[in-house]
């Protein structure tokens, strides 16, 4: 017996009034739904089943699938409750007509019966699938298992569906690459705008820094703002050139100015006036060779009013030794310098050092242009030319620290104790940055005849290079007195000395004179200072005849030669 219902098994046609059409699956159509056809009439005859177990198989199959109550005409027999069996299975075989009740109105032993059971066996009805909780059910009344994917309309979408799904993703993806350019266009403006204001801004904040921008320079420096207003941090050492075959010095203060980013070479004159320790005047020149390294950079500190960190000793052969360590120097020369090992007399010798532009120089002929003077020039010309000797340098010198401090270890000098070869390294590598990007100048410290500076040094260099105050040594405190000794004996210099010092003068040593001179002198060069000079006659015990006006020494306001009528108080 079938336990499944098929709404289109059977006879029943859908239409109630017509009870007496037969209906045969004859297939399915595109969506999956069964297609019937009638099945012609036939004579209506009722038998009586057989109790034979064929007839039994057959009644169950035709009550799912064969049996109409309505085909016959005939009203079924009333069922007896009393042998129920809702599968009709296993039931005992009856003569006559049947006493169960069938809940599918098959009606037993009619002539329909057999042909139910013909049609069975020549034609399969398949019905739906039955939930997948029965499979025993399934299997007892023989009726093949349907698959899902049988059911096209359910499990796949037709033609026209893909179509659709396909144009909404294209329009998808499409509105999704409108807003993603949309989004990447903005983004580029945005970029843009950024680029053009930093551009802005950078170009602004370099005019200001250079003092192009109007309304913001400095008319006197060429820069901007930042090179005079507030306070500046600088770093300072000194360097004293040593010329171990000619003689002499030279001076020179390296600055690097951290806060205006600019590097200075300033020379300092050997005429520059200086308090030695004991507080006698004295130049920079016979500082450098008298009181050594310290003495003189305490001098300086006390002139210039800076703050001088260390001092770098650099003899002739040391200076040679770095210009080879950093490749020649390429500098603008303003003489012919000669060849000093060559044999004098030799007219047709060539010169060591030619005049013109970017000439470059070894280090032989780098030492022997940074102290060449020729006949007749001043200090000044000298001191220049060394001034460019260390520029050259600086812009071949690396701007790396540590390599710059291998530089400097391999000279193999011995340094002052006040700077030793890495903090040496490290500022020359700082300077030569300076000089290699065009931050780097050379100025000379204007220094008039009597050594004191000038005001003209004072704003120009002093304060605006060194950030330094000018205080002249015994300008406002004493007469300072240059004492020449010209009397044959040599003690009598510290005899007039102790005097001079004792008196509230300050004493400035002018040398010895190269022949004795009988008579005394005491000049002076400025008006104002005739006084003095006659005070300073009466304080060595000299006659006030001897006061004149004349020339007197650098760095005394008061010179004094001293003949052999100078006893010294004896």
């Amino acid at each position: 017996m079938n336990d499944r219902y098929d709404g289109y098994s059977g006879s029943y046609s859908g239409d109630a009034s017509n009870t007496s059409d037969q209906y045969e699956l004859v297939g399915y159509d595109e969506y999956g739904q069964p297609v019937y056809r009638q099945v012609p009439q036939q004579p209506a005859q009722y038998e009586y089943p057989q109790a034979t177990q064929t007839q039994t198989q057959s009644q169950g199959q035709s009550q799912g699938y064969g049996y109409d109550p309505y085909a016959t005409g005939q009203q079924p027999p009333v069922p007896s409750y009393d042998t129920y069996d809702p599968y009709g299975a296993g039931a005992p075989a009856q003569q006559g007509p049947p006493s169960s009740y069938d809940p599918y109105g098959a009606a037993a032993g009619t002539g329909q019966q057999q042909r139910v059971e013909e049609q069975t066996a020549t034609a399969h009805i398949p019905a739906q699938a039955a939930p997948r909780t029965e499979p025993a059910a399934r299997e007892r009344d023989g009726s093949p298992e349907y698959r899902t994917e049988q059911f096209s309309f359910v499990e796949e979408p037709d033609e026209n569906s893909e179509d659709v799904i396909d144009w909404l993703k294209f329009t998808e993806s499409r509105t999704e690459r409108r807003e993603e350019a949309r989004r990447r266009g903005r983004s580029r403006v945005v970029a843009l705008v950024v680029v053009l204001v930093l551009c802005v801004t950078g170009g602004v904040g370099y005019l200001w820094y250079a003092g192009k921008l109007p309304g913001f320079g400095s008319a006197g420096s060429g820069k901007g703002a930042a090179d005079t207003a507030g306070p500046q941090n600088r770093d300072v050492i000194v360097v004293h050139l040593h010329n171990t075959k000619g003689g002499g010095t030279s001076t020179a203060l390296l600055v690097n100015n951290t806060t205006t980013k600019q590097g200075t070479t300033v020379l300092l004159p050997n005429s520059l006036a200086l308090t030695d320790d004991e507080g006698s005047a004295t130049t920079l020149g016979k500082s450098v060779d008298g009181d050594g390294s310290s003495g003189t950079r305490d001098a300086i500190d006390t002139v210039l009013g800076t703050d001088v960190e260390g001092t770098w000793r650099l003899d002739t052969p040391y200076l040679n030794n770095l210009v080879e360590l950093v490749g020649n120097i390429d500098i603008d020369t303003n003489a012919d310098v000669p060849d000093p090992a060559a044999k004098s007399g030799k007219k047709t010798t060539s010169p060591l050092v030619k005049k013109g532009k970017q000439q470059t120089l070894s280090g032989p002929m780098a030492v022997a242009y940074a102290t060449y003077r020729a006949p007749g020039e001043s200090d000044t010309a000298q001191l220049m030319r060394f001034g460019q000797v260390m520029q050259g340098v600086l812009r071949k010198l690396s701007s790396d620290p540590h390599a710059a401090t291998v530089t400097v270890q391999s000279l193999a000098q011995i340094l002052d104790p006040s700077l030793g070869e890495k903090d040496l390294g490290a500022f020359l590598a700082k300077l030569a940055d300076r000089a290699k990007g065009g931050d780097y100048k050379t100025a000379l410290l204007p220094v008039q005849q009597d050594g004191t500076l000038s005001e003209q040094a004072t704003d120009s260099v002093v304060k605006d290079v060194l950030g330094g105050t000018v205080k002249n040594p015994g300008k406002d405190a004493s007469v300072r007195v240059g004492i020449k000794n010209a009397t044959g004996v040599k003690a009598r210099t510290e005899k007039a000395r102790v005097t001079l010092v004792n008196g509230g003068y300050t004493f400035v040593d002018a040398g010895t004179g190269t022949a004795a001179q009988a008579a005394s002198q005491v000049t002076y060069q400025d008006a104002d200072r005739k006084q003095d000079a006659v005070e300073v006659a009466k304080t060595l015990g000299l006659p006030t005849s001897a006061v004149r006006k004349g020339k007197t020494v650098a760095n005394a306001d008061v010179s004094v030669v001293l003949g052999q009528n100078y006893t010294g108080g004896q």
